[in-house]
């Protein structure tokens, strides 16, 4: 549906956070002093390492054995379970992605990996795979368990997905919606996409791919983080919704876009956004100056964004080289019991691309 800019911007106010406008702001590179992104983004700085992949690049998944590669992690919790966890993840069989997820008593040693989401339909927009791992969660506080919340009696998630199978991530990719009754088998909740390169508010900056979201909902309303691309470059927009079914671009999207030169220069992709204290902190990956890193974003409102000039992680900073190609696309998980964050991604390098885990302190195990 097109609409007038009058309307378009009255409709955006309905959705943007109090005291927020749709246009203009703070921008991605300013606006944020350099001394307050440096203290906002010190907890997050000086990892210690585990040597090995957690989930390593041939998982052996019981009845799925051509299964391989796993990559963008996203740990959970259910209700009534609150020392046990599980990771939602994808992995790659040469046609296409398929959702899985393991658990773990400990967040680390994770097992019992089994699907979660498979194929979709033939000829339908998630035939080529499904991507889950935005999940609706109680909270977004940085410290704050990632404990799935039901809504109309359900759990609920978005989900990246490509329309065809035989290669990898064949364009154009879409979003969707997906429920569950248990929070482990998930199916569609919408038997369209919500996002698509061919919506009429789809932009040049996102019109070749659309990729995976990231969901947040704040004081009523849903925010949809997301990467897409124009070509070989990817930068993070946003969506609003109310009801996670029908979404608006933000129009003053992308919220993170490339910086010539940076470490981020060629991607600003896979936005993972959370509350800290009287901020939001958004973990992102760039790729830029020959590898892809682990970036961070702040922004007061949800919309307006400020990103550090400097990764939080480099690739290649594992000693023992598991991601000496690249270091991208995290989940985050803070352990109460010892005072520490868990940061899992996708690392890649000589022992293949499996799921990688840095921490905040020493744990069993890790080296520095």
């Amino acid at each position: 549906m097109k609409l007038f800019p009058v309307l378009a911007v009255s409709i955006m106010s309905l959705l943007l956070p109090p005291g927020s406008t749709a246009f203009g702001g703070e921008g991605p590179h300013g606006g944020i002093p350099p001394e307050t992104l440096d203290q906002w983004s010190a907890p997050f700085r000086g990892w210690h390492y585990q040597p090995e992949h957690l989930i390593p690049d041939q998982p052996g998944i019981p009845g799925h054995p051509k299964f391989h590669s796993p990559d963008v992690p996203c740990v959970y919790q259910l209700p009534g379970q609150p020392d046990r966890w599980f990771m939602s993840f994808i992995a790659f069989d040469g046609a296409g992605y398929n959702s899985f997820v393991a658990e773990s008593t400990n967040l680390v040693r994770w097992e019992n990996p089994r699907l979660a989401m498979g194929f979709g339909p033939t000829n339908s927009f998630d035939n080529g795979g499904c991507v889950v791992g935005a999940f609706l969660y109680e909270s977004w506080d940085i410290k704050a368990p990632r404990l799935l919340k039901k809504r109309d009696g359900k759990f609920w998630t978005l989900y990246g997905c490509y329309p065809r199978q035989g290669g990898y991530e064949l364009r154009p990719g879409y979003e969707g919606v997906a429920s569950s009754g248990d929070g482990l088998k998930w199916g569609r909740a919408k038997e369209t996409p919500i996002l698509a390169v061919q919506d009429a508010d789809c932009a040049p900056w996102e019109k070749d791919c659309t990729y995976q979201p990231w969901l947040i909902e704040h004081q009523g309303r849903f925010f949809n983080f997301y990467n897409a691309a124009n070509g070989g470059t990817e930068q993070t927009g946003l969506a609003f919704s109310t009801d996670l079914l029908t979404w608006m671009r933000h129009p003053g999207n992308p919220v993170i876009p490339n910086r010539p030169d940076g470490y981020d220069a060629q991607f600003a992709s896979d936005p993972k956004v959370f509350r800290d204290g009287d901020h939001w902190t958004m973990f992102y990956f760039g790729v830029g100056r020959g590898g892809a890193h682990i970036m961070i974003a702040f922004s007061c409102d949800l919309v307006h964004w400020t990103a550090h000039p400097e990764p939080l992680y480099k690739a290649g900073g594992n000693p023992s080289g598991l991601d000496k190609q690249y270091a991208h696309k995290i989940s985050l998980v803070y352990n109460p019991a010892n005072g520490t964050f868990y940061l899992y991604y996708c690392a890649c390098g000589p022992r293949g691309r499996g799921i990688g885990l840095i921490t905040s302190k020493p744990i069993p195990g890790s080296i520095q």
